[in-house]
């Protein structure tokens, strides 16, 4: 139900700054409220869980409610003293996990 997600984190950085990330993620986000044609509820479906990570380590994390909108967007700051990789992890009430990774170089 949701598309390849969207992450943009610098290429570059000195040690010791402070990058921003931002990410996005395509996902209709039912919240279980709405009824089909029949009148019969549509099942609620949304991303409930978002983590980042950078070098095996939590930097953000966010439990989501139903309330929120459609393609959930998070931006968000984290400090950075080594190269590594930052880890992205979507999950969604099915069970499906949506990840994504990009590098950093530190110098």
């Amino acid at each position: 139900m949701a598309s390849k997600p969207r992450v943009k984190v610098p290429k570059m950085a000195s040690v010791g700054d402070i990058i921003t990330i931002k990410t996005l993620i395509s996902h209709k986000m039912e919240s279980g409220q709405r009824k089909n044609k029949k009148g019969e509820p549509i099942p609620r479906r949304i991303i409930n869980k978002f983590t980042a990570s950078f070098n095996g380590e939590t930097v953000f994390s966010a439990d989501i409610d139903p309330a929120v909108s459609a393609n959930p967007y998070f931006e968000f700051s984290a400090r950075v003293n080594e190269s590594g990789v930052f880890k992205f992890i979507w999950l969604d009430d099915d069970g499906s996990e949506y990840t994504t990774e990009k590098k950093i170089a530190v110098s």
